[in-house]
């Protein structure tokens, strides 16, 4: 926690202006129409404190998975079709929800039509110069999309995840688990290094790599299997010196799993030779509990944390997921120190398609795109809730959780605070906003979740 050199003044304190989602859909990020007034308040409700001089972690971004299936619905979009929903997922107007953080895979994910990496061979063959390195099959739909966007939002921050390498890389020469061959730990370094120089050369930068997607999680197609120890070695012995070598500046985060075995993260980090190469750890939360990232945290203070994943299903219901979501991946991961947060895939078809075999059948996107007609799922509002405020650079700040009312605030680099709260109970919350002692006060429906700016 940063802690200010001095107190700062009473600022003059504006009216609020709020937007809501209620769990019965009759309001989706709407604006309302009355700001809420800061005043004195005289009342039995519960306050939530905002305190802006108590400075936390800076925050990178909010956003999703740009899977090379969602590039590739996306991409069956009339052209003008295309650019109105990307300005509106990416611009930075009042229309817009302002994504400024994406993720995409390494080679294929799962919601890929098929699976490849960039470097595939007939079997038995091994190519340890990597001759045969291509973005090819990124350069039909993922790449021409990721340039339209980054023409959108120049300063977008792109993280990249690999689900698996070339399979003759592995001792099951499959795509599905396995584990990377000694052997080719340095050649799999320069895969790295080769993805990442290319993509620049396309106008792309990516500012963060994992070495694996899901490294204990070995059944999906594509996965890859690799132990803290495997990974740790690989990262101190082969991609960090790699990346020294060819002047790369690129992030090494670690892990990108979920939240019940921080010591997979906690092992690397506590590695004299690893920990230098290592900007942080990546997290999902499909078990465990967010507060593992404040484990991690206390013992590496100086370490980022990165929110990278979490689903929503086809079969989820708008409520139930909105606040879930809100609550552990919003404004949970926010306050156990996470720099970003991410949700799953931005976009699929109304079949949840295109995925590989094998791969997620059921991953809704934070869009629906259906005949030309895009629907917009409960991840957009999850996500839109914060990203469309809380831009980058800006630092969290202490504000106090009170019974149900989960919150996290914000200071933008503009001077704004942003709060966003959920009402993680059953009935009706009044509750009163408190700053500088100044109060305003609102309410919030069960399960329902306010952005308030001022």
């Amino acid at each position: 926690m940063k802690t200010p050199t001095t107190t700062p003044l009473s600022p003059i304190i504006g009216n609020i202006d709020y937007w809501l989602t209620k769990t019965n859909q009759t309001a989706k990020l709407e604006k309302q129409a009355t700001q809420l007034k800061f005043g004195t308040t005289s009342n039995s409700y519960s306050n939530i404190e905002v305190n802006d001089a108590s400075l936390f972690q800076e925050v990178e971004g909010f956003g999703y998975t740009l899977t090379g299936g969602s590039a590739q619905v996306i991409n069956t979009l009339s052209t003008t079709a295309r650019k109105d929903l990307l300005q509106e997922l990416f611009g930075q107007n009042e229309n817009s929800i302002s994504i400024n953080y994406l993720r995409i895979s390494i080679g294929a994910s799962d919601l890929d039509a098929s699976v490849f990496s960039y470097d595939d061979l007939p079997a038995n063959q091994s190519d340890f110069n990597l001759d045969h390195f291509t973005l090819a099959q990124d350069s039909i739909s993922l790449i021409p999309l990721l340039k339209e966007i980054i023409a959108i939002n120049p300063n977008i921050k792109i993280l990249g995840s690999p689900w698996s390498p070339p399979v003759w890389m592995k001792d099951n020469q499959s795509s599905i688990g396995g584990g990377l061959l000694q052997q080719y730990y340095p050649v799999y370094a320069q895969y790295f290094v080769k993805y990442i120089q290319a993509m620049k050369q396309n106008g792309i930068i990516i500012d963060a790599i994992t070495p694996q997607n899901e490294p204990l999680h070995d059944g999906n197609n594509p996965s890859m299997y690799m132990t803290a120890t495997q990974e740790g070695s690989f990262i101190k012995n082969y991609l960090g010196p790699a990346f020294n070598v060819a002047g790369i500046k690129t992030k090494i985060i670690i892990y990108d799993h979920n939240c019940d075995k921080p010591e997979y993260p906690l092992s690397i980090l506590r590695d004299a030779l690893a920990n230098p190469f290592v900007a942080g750890s990546a997290f999902h939360l499909y078990y465990g509990d967010i507060s593992a990232l404040s484990q991690v945290h206390n013992e590496f203070p100086n370490k980022g944390l990165y929110f990278t994943e979490q689903w929503t299903s086809g079969n989820g219901n708008f409520g139930d997921d909105l606040k879930w979501h809100v609550k552990n991946i919003v404004i949970g991961s926010m306050r156990n120190w996470s720099k970003v947060a991410l949700e799953w895939n931005l976009a699929s078809d109304e079949s949840y398609n295109p995925h590989t075999p094998g791969g997620c059948t059921s991953c809704q996107g934070a869009i629906t795109i259906d005949n030309m007609v895009v629907r917009k799922n409960v991840s957009y509002y999850i996500i839109a809730h914060a990203s469309k405020f809380v831009p980058v650079g800006s630092i969290r700040i202490g504000s106090s959780n009170v019974g149900n009312l989960y919150n996290v605030a914000f200071k933008t680099p503009t001077g704004k605070i942003v709060l966003i709260v959920l009402n993680d109970g059953n009935s009706v919350a009044s509750f009163n906003i408190k700053y500088y002692g100044s109060g305003a006060s609102t309410s919030l429906e069960p399960g329902g979740v306010g952005t308030y700016v001022w």
